[in-house]
């Protein structure tokens, strides 16, 4: 996985975290997906951990003060959560990684996002 150090990638982002990010860009607003999916929506199955390191170091997540802006570049990390529907953690903390879900129209019953099998 190289770095690219070009200026239109002055975050240093890898080729890795780029595929995450834009399978992660793919989540509706409202909706939630896991950590495992992503893993395997990137052709890369098993690597979870490594998505979620990888939306952890996110130069482009949301917050509670630019989740209503309109900003391309945003990736909604925060609709990543663990396969048991924990809500998992967020660079911003799991309280606003709550907030902005519910914000969202996402349901949250102690601590967790009921998923739906596929």
């Amino acid at each position: 996985m190289k770095t690219k150090t070009d200026k239109s990638n002055k975050y240093k982002i890898k080729e890795f975290e780029r595929r995450v990010y834009a399978a992660c860009a793919k989540i509706p607003k409202g909706k939630v997906s896991t950590y495992s999916a992503i893993a395997r929506a990137i052709g890369k199955p098993g690597s979870a951990r490594a998505v979620g390191n990888a939306l952890n170091k996110n130069p482009h997540s949301f917050n509670l003060k630019t989740q209503d802006a309109k900003h391309k570049t945003l990736v909604p990390c925060h609709r990543v959560v663990r396969s048991d529907g924990s809500v998992g953690g967020y660079a911003h903390g799991t309280k606003a990684k709550i907030a902005i879900l519910k914000k969202e129209g996402v349901k949250i019953v102690a601590g967790r996002v009921r998923l739906k099998k596929n």
